[in-house]
């Protein structure tokens, strides 16, 4: 409903309007009557309104005053229509000048206001569809300027967009919010409705100033259902909460009625725009490491005194074995992981604990591998470290299984020293055009240039663009393409003479990259030529 507010000298006049037609019936009600300017100024003052109909000749405050001080002073954005018995232009012309919606004349008539209240609606309709659209703009803006930064390729434009939102640029953080089904089997869809949710819930939380601060998408990883937020320390303050009880608050108020659980990773606290991208890289090091313990919603990257995390593993003891795994010095490596399970054992740590312990070892592990070369992109080594280290189960107590992650991990930041990919790649490059009807593997090619697997899998990405894997596979089709205009073989034996034993997997992919059936390329593709 429009809420209008009727000022006039004379009550019964005013009366005989709230009562001339059925304002709910045109989706309108009599917020208040008034009988001076004067009144009108105070009555807008606490109450907002977006249609006023006001006459002109009033005491102490007349109508057109009143209009003229409302659009100076901003007190109201609310439609203004002059009602008067005066016919005089020179009214109407003030009343235009300080944008007055319309002017009509008494005594008012009953499919007059009718129209009235018809055409205001109609602007209204469009006012507020226009400032949607700019509200999207807006934040299309914000969101493409704040990716720009988490990236760390934010210029001085972007930077000083941003800052012109921030209230305390020197306390901010990334708090990514991950939607995670755990153990329940949930359809894509049905999480990627729930990250809808919760991303207009946190908008609706932060309120209509602040709410350019959210975002959705921005971790990256296909697998991961995030809503980003770019906090800072007002927002906290504005609520007269801590930032814990701010963010506590904030999860219990986006997860109401959601049957998926929402945590939020919290990257390390910056003091400048333009370093956000460090807090965003550390939330998202949070959400990649995310085998804590489960009951915690709240999750830091760092700023964790040793009590609370739980780390019981002596930092000596960490700071030895990351020297060795940087000097590869394989002896040591070994002496120390023994060192390790011994204090390990030595505690009786609970599964928990020592996932927790673990965790921060390989967040150190992480920065270790960034030092060597920091050209690598942090989303590979986390990459490497996920499938490596969480898939041999070494986060789950298995000495042997630590150890060996440990020994290729040193062996895997000697190639980052080494940085050399390009020989290397022209090797694997030649090997895939003699042999690509041969089953060579990422793997077998490593042990044979003497490279880590992982490192030559990353190398292969960053120069070609694409996975091993698909690259062979795109290779292998175009030779099938060729094979099936050049000869008369069947489908089968063009299959087997490009590498692949299976035709249904090799039709499947040839439609995926050509189009069509390896049938219906040969036949087009004759009778083309």
């Amino acid at each position: 409903m429009l809420k209008v507010l009727l000022v006039d000298d004379e009550p019964f006049i005013a009366q005989g309007l709230s009562v001339l037609i059925d304002w709910e019936k045109w989706g309108y009600e009599i917020a208040g009557m008034v009988y001076n300017g004067k009144e009108a100024l105070d009555f807008l003052k606490t109450n907002e309104v977006d249609l006023i109909l006001a006459d002109v000749k009033m005491p102490v405050m007349d109508g057109i005053t009143l209009l003229k001080k409302i659009r100076e002073e901003s007190v109201s954005e609310a439609f203004f229509v002059i009602v008067s018995g005066y016919g005089e232009f020179s009214y109407a012309q003030q009343a235009i000048k300080y944008k007055c919606t319309d002017y009509i004349l008494k005594p008012v008539q009953k499919e007059q206001l009718s129209e009235l209240l018809e055409r205001v609606n109609q602007l209204y309709n469009k006012r507020e569809n226009e400032r949607s659209q700019e509200e999207k703009m807006k934040q299309a803006y914000f969101a493409r300027y704040m990716q720009s930064i988490l990236l760390g390729r934010g210029d001085r434009e972007a930077v000083e967009y941003i800052s012109q939102k921030v209230e305390a640029p020197e306390g901010l953080r990334y708090v990514c919010l991950a939607l995670e089904s755990g153990e329940k089997i949930m359809e894509p869809q049905t999480i990627r409705c729930a990250q809808k949710a919760v991303y207009a819930r946190c908008r609706q939380y932060l309120g209509d100033a602040d709410g350019y601060f959210v975002f959705m998408d921005l971790a990256g990883r296909e697998e991961w259902f995030d809503i980003g937020i770019l906090y800072d320390v007002h927002l906290a303050e504005k609520a007269n909460m801590t930032e814990e009880r701010f963010l506590r608050t904030l999860l219990d108020n986006v997860r109401d009625g959601i049957e998926i659980s929402v945590t939020a990773y919290v990257g390390d606290k910056v003091e400048k725009v333009e370093d956000i991208y460090r807090s965003f890289h550390t939330a998202i090091m949070a959400l990649s490491f995310q085998n804590f313990d489960a009951s915690e919603r709240i999750r830091y990257y760092s700023e964790r005194k040793t009590e609370e995390s739980g780390k019981i593993i002596s930092e000596e003891i960490i700071e030895e074995l990351l020297k060795a795994v940087e000097e590869n010095h394989r002896d040591k490596i070994k002496s120390i992981v023994e060192r390790v399970f011994y204090e390990i054992n030595g505690a009786d740590m609970e599964p928990g604990m020592i996932r927790i312990n673990m965790n921060y070892l390989l967040v150190r592990l992480t920065h270790l591998g960034l030092a060597q070369d920091d050209s690598v992109d942090q989303n590979e080594i986390i990459s490497y470290i996920r499938e490596n280290a969480f898939d041999t189960r070494m986060v789950r107590g298995s000495r042997e299984n630590f150890e060996t992650f440990m020994l290729e991990y040193a062996d895997y930041l000697c190639e980052l020293r080494k940085n050399t990919p390009g020989s290397v790649l022209a090797k694997v490059e030649k090997e895939i055009r003699e042999n690509y009807h041969e089953n060579i593997t990422l793997k077998e090619l490593s042990k044979k240039y003497y490279v880590n697997s992982a490192y030559l899998g990353q190398m292969f990405r960053k120069q070609y663009g694409i996975p091993f894997k698909e690259y062979l596979n795109n290779y292998r089709i175009e030779k099938a393409a060729e094979y099936l205009l050049r000869t008369d073989n069947k489908i089968y034996a063009v299959a087997e003479q490009v590498g692949y034993r299976d035709l249904d997997y090799f039709i499947n992919r040839f439609i995926s990259i050509k189009g069509c059936t390896p049938t219906s390329y040969r036949k087009k593709n004759r009778n083309h030529a």
